[in-house]
């Protein structure tokens, strides 16, 4: 089922989130579900937040990369980056609660982090390049961060307007999304 996606501005999206147990009701639907409205959205990555959900689980498909690579999919419940390492690279991200913005963020290139993945299988690893950028993406969203925060300044009042815009639906996506500050019609 493709569930919407919650729209910046969405105090969901700027909270730090809560470990899961293995009980946690239906997950493997959920992760099939999320997985399901990742791909309808032409996502690389999503975080449980960014379906309304504020619990440590994101998912990662990143496709096969440009060195016909195999494709990096993964699950990541309770993740923990133990390390980042590598000097900071710029690459222009974007963001499914964020339609139609995309800015150079600097990270750095390498992670180590631990995890369980959706068969409650406890996984430490190091990840490179653009597996690791997605990962710290979808990271951030678990520990209530958007990319959009690692902006400057006077970068983010440039933004302002169009990240309002975003929080009141005034954006076309080809998704389904909520959006905090839409005005209901009567």
């Amino acid at each position: 089922m493709k569930l919407p996606i919650i729209a910046y501005g969405d105090p969901v999206l700027k909270k730090v989130c809560s470990p899961i147990e293995e009980s946690y009701p239906d997950l493997k639907q959920l992760i099939t579900n999320m997985f399901e409205t990742m791909y309808h959205a032409h996502g690389v990555g999503l975080a449980a937040p960014q379906i309304g959900l504020p619990i440590r689980l994101f998912i990662v498909d990143t496709g096969a990369d440009e060195k016909d690579k195999d494709s990096f999919k993964k699950v990541f419940i309770n993740a923990e980056i133990l390390e980042e390492t590598g000097e900071p690279w710029a690459f222009n991200e974007g963001c499914l609660s964020i339609p139609e913005i995309r800015e150079d963020v600097m990270r750095k290139p390498n992670v180590r982090i631990r995890y369980y993945d959706e068969n409650w299988a406890l996984h430490e690893e190091e990840v490179t390049g653009m597996p690791a950028r997605v990962i710290q993406h979808e990271y951030d969203h678990i520990e209530g961060t958007l990319f959009t925060d690692k902006l400057g300044l006077l970068r983010k009042r440039m933004l302002k307007s169009k990240l309002d815009a975003i929080s009141k639906g005034n954006i076309h996506a080809d998704y389904k999304m909520k959006f905090p500050n839409q005005k209901r019609k009567r």
